[in-house]
């Protein structure tokens, strides 16, 4: 594992040779390296990365939990989909809550953007990295969509 220092906390990034397996917040101050997965989330909080092309790995997690990992996967940069949106993608619109404990348990949050994830009306609910975190990740990806569309 190595950390990732970001505006969010240290994260620990865990690897298979180039490929992402586990992204955990709040790890401890430890090494850092060189690797195209430091460079992008870097990249990414610097507003200079929208779209994450590292590889990665979503292993372990039920077959309804990796349904719900692709699904967030292809929420565009800057834009939010609510729990139950997911839930009714997946054919099981009352799953709302079921969608949100699958958010919990991504290994790979910011890479896979369950920050993106929002309750009915666009509310703050549940993040596994904390509400704080989530708010300044989609401040952080508003501010840049909205530089970018400005120009």
């Amino acid at each position: 594992m190595f950390v990732v220092d970001s505006p969010i906390g240290p994260l620990g990034v865990t690897v298979a040779g180039d490929t992402v397996i586990k992204v955990r917040f709040g790890a401890r101050p430890g090494p850092s390296a060189e690797h195209p997965a430091a460079a992008q989330l870097t990249e990414y909080f610097a507003g200079e990365l929208t779209d994450f092309t590292v590889p990665f790995e979503l292993r372990g997690g039920s077959e309804f939990e990796r349904a719900v990992w692709a699904e967030i996967a292809k929420i565009p940069y800057g834009e939010m989909i609510t729990y139950g949106a997911i839930a009714t993608a997946l054919g099981d619109p009352g799953a709302a809550r079921a969608v949100g404990t699958a958010c919990n348990h991504n290994p790979v949050p910011v890479i896979v953007p369950c920050h993106r994830v929002v309750g009915a009306g666009g509310k703050m609910v549940g993040f596994g990295g904390g509400l704080d975190r989530k708010r300044k990740l989609l401040e952080l990806e508003a501010r840049v969509a909205l530089a970018r569309a400005w120009g």
